[in-house]
């Protein structure tokens, strides 16, 4: 772990290489899983100023999901996250003509109609963020279903905090990222040394 700021950013995130490919894994982070996405409260409340706009994007499923339960419920680790349709995916998911499992918060705001991208869980993903007492764990989440992602970063050589730029900026800041950009370059004069 290395330390930035008030964070412990594990090591894996500058070491592990990693790009979604969407055609390969059909979006399975949205569909499997033991919980719904986590969502901060402020993140409750921005979606539920847009649900009208977003309702349009979703499924019956999804709709049917949020009407009976909510578009959150409280998991084991009593966190808020997104209700799941039949304990399975996100409420939020709509499938495209591939058969690829996608967002309809998103959905909705690339078609200009909401602000709130999709939650930041989401968007941050591999990178789990885990509450430390004075500050925040950043770790690398590696799980069976994203072995194309890792296959297709090997190739393409993209370590997983830069696949994640736009979302490590929209969480933290520029100057987070740069730091981060900062530390790779030194891993690297290390290795070479070595």
């Amino acid at each position: 772990m290395i330390e930035v700021d008030d964070k412990l950013v594990s090591l894996d995130v500058f070491e592990k290489k990693f790009a979604c490919d969407l055609a390969s894994c059909k979006g399975a982070c949205c569909v499997k899983g033991d919980s719904g996405a986590p969502l901060t409260r402020d993140e409750i409340q921005r979606i539920n100023d847009s649900i009208d706009q977003i309702k349009p994007n979703m499924r019956p499923e999804g709709l049917k999901a949020i009407k009976e339960k909510g578009i959150y419920y409280i998991d084991e680790d009593n966190e808020p996250v997104t209700t799941l349709v039949n304990g399975e995916e996100c409420a939020f998911v709509y499938f495209d003509s591939n058969q690829v499992a996608k967002c309809a918060i998103e959905k909705t705001y690339n078609e200009n109609k909401t602000t709130f991208i999709k939650p930041i869980s989401c968007h941050l993903y591999p990178i789990r963020v885990a509450k430390l007492n004075l500050g925040q764990a950043l770790n690398y989440n590696q799980w069976d279903i994203c072995k194309p992602a890792c296959d297709c970063g090997e190739q393409l050589k993209v370590p997983v905090f830069r696949f994640l730029k736009k979302a490590i900026i929209r969480k933290w800041g520029e100057n987070f990222y740069g730091k981060l950009v900062k530390i790779e370059a030194h891993l690297k004069d290390v290795d070479s040394s070595e």
